[in-house]
């Protein structure tokens, strides 16, 4: 079949006008750059840089900044302004040296958190059961679209052969876009980020990256920091990050954002008749977990594709096809972890793992 080889035209010449800059010296000061959620969409990432006078220790730090919140779906235009503020730092692995990014939570001069801001009542169920020591591992599925809104190494306008070869694959007729998985990985570890690991997935174009283990809320910024990094690489490499359930219908893998979950007890001896508990409550509340679990989800949910269906619940050891799959070791072992693989690419990880938390940790 016809094959389009993946060239980026201006990545290595901007890669090199980028290292001529980096190298300047900014005179004791540092770029710190705001990142943010915006409201016009699932997946919604802004920034802006301001000038900093000295390297902030902690968050607690930096300035309180805002933003013309009517420009992002999140303020009326008679009422714009929507403050910033810091929540955790991270180093810039795109201008180097003390520089900074900043994720940040968005909230109106009321004090109220922003539309699409869910952080602080995250971080309210988190300090409730921190005593449990909650960890999170997220699978974060992508697909790379080419500028022409058509999957990247796919014929324009048509389709590749079919699935199986390209799941983990390595080969210039199978694989598509590996130069921006490098780059973002190492800009990941650079940054902070508690990437663990990445791999080629089931359909041509489609990716995954995995953040994880974090403890509480850091797993939400993480999450979202590594998208912000993802959207940046791609700029550079020229190619455009998609992350829709489902971006290409028919007989295609779905993108989903699979969430692993434990507490001290699950990880502790005895801990899968924990793990056997928490799965009973989160099949009674099924129903309100798919309302925080994407939009679109329906697309993807269908009981094909390595999915359950969105209308039942269920589980199963060593079961990819079921809605939470726990390991063939923890069954082993008695103890461990569990997967809800109902999340769909585009959650919001606050809001995953503040209701996981809290159905599971409920007494």
């Amino acid at each position: 079949h016809l094959r389009i080889e993946y060239q980026p035209p201006t990545r290595f010449k901007m890669a090199s006008l980028q290292e001529a800059y980096r190298g300047l010296d900014q005179g004791g000061r540092i770029q710190a750059t705001y990142v943010w959620i915006g409201g016009l969409e699932a997946v919604d990432l802004r920034s802006k840089t301001r000038t900093l006078e000295k390297v902030p220790s902690s968050p607690d730090e930096l300035p309180v900044w805002n933003y013309d919140g009517s420009s992002t779906g999140q303020a009326p235009g008679h009422d714009s302004e929507v403050l910033l503020h810091p929540a955790r730092i991270y180093k810039d692995p795109f201008t180097g040296g003390d520089n900074i990014l900043v994720m940040c939570e968005a909230r109106l001069v009321n004090g109220d958190i922003a539309p699409n801001n869910f952080r602080t009542p995250c971080n309210e169920v988190m300090e409730k059961y921190k005593h449990l020591i909650p960890w999170f591992g997220i699978e974060q599925e992508y697909t790379l679209f080419g500028r022409n809104k058509w999957p990247l190494g796919w014929p324009e306008g048509g389709f590749p052969g079919p699935q199986g070869p390209y799941y983990c694959g390595a080969g210039a007729d199978r694989i598509f876009g590996r130069g921006v998985v490098e780059d973002h990985y190492r800009s990941c570890l650079y940054a902070g980020v508690k990437i663990s690991g990445t791999n080629a997935e089931v359909m041509p174009g489609q990716w995954e990256f995995q953040v994880g283990p974090c403890e509480g809320i850091q797993m939400g910024d993480d999450l979202w920091m590594a998208r912000y990094l993802l959207l940046r690489v791609c700029e550079l490499h020229n190619v455009v990050v998609d992350f829709d359930p489902k971006p290409i219908p028919g007989d295609w893998n779905g993108a989903g954002c699979h969430c692993n979950y434990s507490t001290e007890p699950m990880r502790n001896d005895g801990g899968f008749e924990v793990i056997k508990k928490a799965i009973e409550k989160l099949e009674k509340k099924h129903i309100e977990h798919i309302k925080e679990y994407g939009e679109g989800n329906e697309r993807r949910l269908t009981g094909l594709h390595e999915t359950a269906s969105i209308d039942v619940f269920s589980w199963g050891v060593a079961n990819r096809g079921a809605s939470i799959r726990v390991p063939r070791d923890t069954e082993k072992d008695g103890k461990g972890y569990l997967e809800d693989r109902r999340p769909a690419s585009n959650i919001c990880p606050y809001r995953v793992t503040r209701i996981i938390t809290a159905t599971t940790c409920d007494e």
